[in-house]
């Protein structure tokens, strides 16, 4: 279903969904397919086969440094899936959301889709105060590069991946999410889907490529959520600012930065926190009407996460380590 912008568009004052947008584009735009959220899940777990695939046929220090290089983006794919499941928003299905979300994207990649979901949530309702749950992981920014630094060197190195497993085994609710959940049936969960995966390779032939996959997810894969929080929160014009333009950041990134660390839409962020209902397989359609209406009139555009970088490695007084 695809969104045309009618000839006599002219731009408004951007303040709310309703207030821009006409009642047949909200529906066009907010309306999930059960095809397209199959399809992203497919894809993202192709993707992660046929690169344990390439590494078992051709083992050695090249094929592992690309894995290890590409293979975080399909983790993060993964997480995004979840995250677009927990808006209800992947599938038409609220079965499939809950479902697919849960067993094929949150449990693999060490998450749990009902917390996530719960705190994720918080952090829409909060984004531009104090209160939002998720500052935590941004409201540092800028920091200096010596700071940034250790920060890398902590996630390559597996200290911020053990940080996270020791968080699990305390009852934590995993990757991407700060909620703790009692009891152990979430830790059971997470270890027979990891189980699961080690088996379906093992099968094909591949069982010593689970290892790569879980090396990739304790180093590269914590850079990349990393980048993920400083691009899409980190450094902006105000984050104590109500109106999404100004605490939230969109990446126009290229597509080749794009598939390593923002896969499936997620650079759109300042348009996801605009209109959460949207699925992240309409997220360029929304940016494309609210360009024509006028709504990112002013405000400053970022093209690479490179151009992020810049931004949020600054020397401040408040850096930390």
């Amino acid at each position: 279903m695809s969104l045309k912008i009618a000839s006599d568009s002219s731009p408004v004052a951007p303040t709310r969904p309703s207030q821009i947008f006409s009642v047949e584009e909200r529906l066009t735009l907010t309306t999930s397919s059960n095809v397209l959220g199959f399809w992203l899940v497919a894809q993202t777990w192709i993707l992660v086969f046929l690169l344990l695939g390439l590494a078992a046929s051709y083992p050695g220090a090249l094929t592992a440094l690309l894995v290890l290089v590409v293979l975080p983006g399909r983790q993060l794919g993964l997480a995004v899936l979840m995250h677009e499941a927990g808006h209800g928003s992947l599938f038409a299905s609220s079965a499939l959301n809950r479902i697919v979300g849960q067993w094929f994207c949150a449990l693999p990649t060490l998450g749990d889709l009902p917390s996530y979901a719960a705190g994720h949530l918080e952090h829409h309702r909060k984004a531009g105060t104090a209160d939002d749950p998720d500052l935590v992981n941004y409201a540092a920014y800028p920091i200096s590069k010596q700071s940034f630094r250790r920060k890398v060197v902590r996630d390559l190195t597996g200290q911020t991946g053990f940080k996270l497993l020791m968080s699990l085994f305390k009852g934590g609710a995993g990757n991407m999410n700060r909620a703790q959940v009692s009891g152990r049936a979430l830790l059971l969960k997470q270890i027979w889907v990891q189980m699961a995966l080690f088996l379906v390779l093992y099968m094909l032939g591949w069982g010593w490529t689970w290892i790569l996959w879980f090396a990739s997810f304790m180093t590269t894969y914590m850079l990349v959520i990393r980048l993920r929080q400083i691009a899409e929160h980190g450094a902006v014009p105000n984050l104590y600012d109500l109106d999404p333009r100004i605490n939230t950041r969109t990446v126009d990134a290229p597509l080749w930065q794009r598939f390593l660390v923002a896969p499936h839409g997620v650079n759109f962020h300042l348009e996801h926190h605009f209109m959460a209902a949207v699925p992240c397989y309409r997220l360029a359609d929304l940016r494309r009407l609210l360009h024509a209406r006028g709504y990112f009139d002013a405000i400053p555009k970022d093209s690479s996460y490179f151009e992020v970088l810049m931004k949020v490695l600054q020397p401040s007084p408040s850096a930390s380590s």
